[in-house]
């Protein structure tokens, strides 16, 4: 296949989660599109990278020496890509109808949209939903919401419509849009990447769209856990640094006060009520580590 025929190029990132690649791989039909499909293995503690390579061998296989994080995985994914669209999905999500060329087709609608992500429900019990759009963050504390987030689907956000932020666990994008915006900012290593780089792909002059006539299904955080210490230091330290990169003059001072007198003041004393001073420790490095 010769690099003009590839419209979309899949990237996904694999990290220690070899049965969650696999399964993601098989739901995709090689043979039904003019695509190719990439796989980041972010330097897995075992050699994952050639047994998918000997599994899938039509898979174009990317092994790092170096574990760069949600972004520079994907960045490494952007370079080898040889597709129009660009199609980044988590490990740990499946196809069950591949309907993936409803958002190429969004993105041709208009000029102006760059970036596009379908309808994610996700894998487990009745699939509710996960993400029909997201609303605007607030000015100072940087709170919004997931669209329809915990909702059973019964086609009540079934209309396409713009939404200020791309999805991180499913996002397509025109490569023009990346060659405007730039590549993923890889400062945050994992969690809030795909919020700035959609505030960067905006400022672009790009549009970022909701699409649910394509569906794809989430089983969630299977690769660090919703309450790891991991994910604490990061989620407490880069929502510090998007306000840094994001925010002007007062506004982000008062950011700065409110997220770390109150919100993380407020997760130190919860997790040491809970006895996780595995936590109380991650938040603490996280801020120590944005201050430095």
């Amino acid at each position: 296949m010769v690099q003009s025929d590839i419209q979309i190029s899949i990237i996904t990132i694999n990290y220690n989660g070899l049965a969650d690649t696999c399964a993601l791989i098989e739901t995709i039909p090689f043979n039904d599109y003019p695509l190719e499909v990439i796989v980041v293995d972010n330097a897995s503690s075992e050699d994952e990278a050639t047994h998918i390579e000997q599994r899938y061998p039509k898979i174009k296989v990317i092994r790092s020496k170096k574990n760069l994080g949600f972004a520079g995985g994907n960045n490494l994914g952007i370079q080898a890509a040889l597709g129009k669209y660009l199609f980044f999905v988590n490990n740990d999500t499946i196809f069950k109808e591949f309907n993936i060329q409803s958002l190429v087709e969004r993105l041709e609608s208009n000029s102006r949209i760059g970036m596009v992500c379908p309808k994610i429900r996700f894998a487990w019990g009745s699939c509710p939903i996960q993400f029909a759009g997201y609303t605007p963050l607030s000015r100072i504390t940087l709170r919004n919401k997931a669209i329809g987030y915990g909702e059973e689907d019964l086609g009540q956000y079934d209309n396409a419509h713009s939404t200020p932020y791309a999805h991180g666990a499913a996002m397509m994008v025109k490569r023009e849009a990346i060659e405007r915006a730039g590549l993923m900012p890889e400062c945050y290593f994992l969690y809030y990447e795909e919020l700035d780089w959609s505030m960067m792909i905006r400022r672009a002059g790009y549009e970022i769209w909701y699409e649910p006539t394509c569906t794809i299904y989430h089983k969630e955080s299977q690769a660090t856990g919703q309450e790891s210490s991991l994910r604490t230091y990061y989620i407490t330290r880069n929502r510090l640094l998007f306000a840094k990169r994001n925010q002007q003059g007062a506004t982000k001072y008062l950011t700065y006060l409110y997220l770390i007198a109150l919100v993380a003041s407020k997760d130190v004393l919860k997790q040491t009520f809970r006895g996780r001073l595995d936590l109380v420790q991650a938040t603490f490095h996280g801020i120590r580590t944005f201050i430095k």
